[in-house]
């Protein structure tokens, strides 16, 4: 009876070393060969590795305890495709060690944030998130800073290059990487289609310098525009949109005083559904186009007609020289932001077409340059005469009369 008690014990141990061995084998082993070979199959041939800069942010992220609240992974679902876009390949994270992909979204995704927002805009995030979003839950994180947004100390220069990286590999591999991946993936047609299907960034906040736009309606609901401003815009525009909001000062270029320009409903349906390419002014896609609307006639209202001065032939003569000879390259011969050299900047030139600036604010442009933008002051090249015509001469070609 012992013998057989002894026997089945053995038996037992055994039984359970073998299924604890099975179950590594089935549960880690094979998946990872799989894993290893799917990551081999679709990866590009030389995906980009961290700086030292990059890894040391990846430090920082990871000690900030960022993982808690963001994630970095679009799963295979409909909800995370339609919300983020492409779902995130294997091979993506190669280099991370250990991951991050997270465990929560209290705060948004994060796998393709280095294509959304500006750099000015994330350190002023990072530094004082309330001030960008309202109701943000993000902590601020000071310490990496010397006392202002625009003052980034090591750590916080390596946490922004950290963040610029995530989804830029998946970028960079482009369409022909894009293809070989798919072509390899030794995934269902389902899964294919999440991944390969929807565009790679379907973020609602990316900033398009070119795309269509929703047609905004010239009415809206006063009372649901002034929330909204103060909810998503006031941050950086300010309570009255003079550009002076709380999140101003880390910015550059600097938020538009919106009370300074007399906009086409055009131009502000173009802005809010698309953003300021190459600013910290995002997009609002995930805002329904009644309440764009109604963002609009509020943006509208901040500025104030003046009387028009009835200019002299010689002075627009003047400024159109000026124009022509000085202006056209960036601005385009009629106004709309064209020109030959336009494309040349990541910033598109002001289109006179559809935004009018007060005449100061023309003078202040054309004397001092607008800081963070490629508008330099013309101050050593032209007299004031000519800056004062040229500055008359741009605010000619608003079309405010048409949408």
């Amino acid at each position: 009876m012992k013998r057989l008690l002894r026997m089945s014990y053995l038996v037992a141990g055994v039984a359970g070393l073998g299924f604890f061995a099975m179950s590594v084998l089935l549960l880690a082993v094979w998946p990872g060969r799989v894993l290893e070979q799917q990551i081999r199959g679709t990866s590009p041939d030389h995906p980009l590795r961290l700086t030292a800069s990059e890894e040391r942010g990846r430090t920082v992220y990871g000690r900030a305890i960022h993982a808690y609240c963001h994630t970095q992974q679009i799963r295979y679902l409909p909800n995370d495709v339609a919300r983020f876009g492409a779902a995130t390949l294997a091979w993506e994270t190669i280099f991370d060690y250990p991951q991050l992909w997270g465990t929560r979204r209290i705060g948004p995704d994060l796998s393709r944030e280095g294509a959304v927002r500006s750099a000015d805009w994330q350190l002023s995030h990072l530094y004082a998130p309330r001030a960008l979003v309202a109701d943000s839950v993000m902590p601020p994180f000071p310490w990496l800073f010397d006392g202002a947004p625009d003052r980034p100390r090591q750590e916080g220069q390596d946490l922004l290059a950290y963040l610029e990286t995530l989804g830029r590999n998946r970028a960079l591999a482009g369409p022909e990487g894009e293809t070989r991946a798919r072509a390899t993936c030794n995934c269902s047609d389902e899964e294919k289609q999440f991944a390969f299907g929807p565009v790679l960034n379907a973020s609602p906040a990316m900033a398009r310098r070119q795309g269509d736009y929703s047609k905004l309606s010239e009415s809206g609901d006063l009372n649901r525009g002034r929330e909204l401003y103060s909810h998503n815009c006031a941050g950086c525009h300010g309570t009255r949109g003079e550009g002076d909001g709380p999140g101003a000062a880390g910015l550059r270029p600097r938020p538009e005083n919106l009370s300074d320009h007399d906009y086409t409903l055009d131009r502000l349906s173009f802005s809010l559904w698309n953003g300021s390419a190459g600013t910290a002014m995002p997009a609002w896609r995930d805002l329904p186009v009644q309440d764009l609307s109604a963002l609009a006639q509020v943006v509208r209202g901040f500025h104030a007609a003046q009387p028009e001065p009835t200019l002299p032939q010689d002075v627009l003569d003047l400024g159109s020289r000026v124009y022509a000879a000085h202006c056209a390259q960036c601005h385009g011969e009629n106004g709309a932001g064209d020109g030959s050299a336009a494309g040349q900047f990541p910033i598109a030139p002001t289109n006179f077409r559809m935004q009018r600036p007060s005449l100061a604010a023309s003078l202040r442009a054309v004397r001092n340059g607008v800081e963070g933008t490629p508008m330099a002051p013309w101050t050593s090249q032209l007299s004031e005469a000519e800056l004062s015509a040229a500055a008359y001469y741009v605010r000619g070609f608003f079309q405010g009369g048409n949408q």
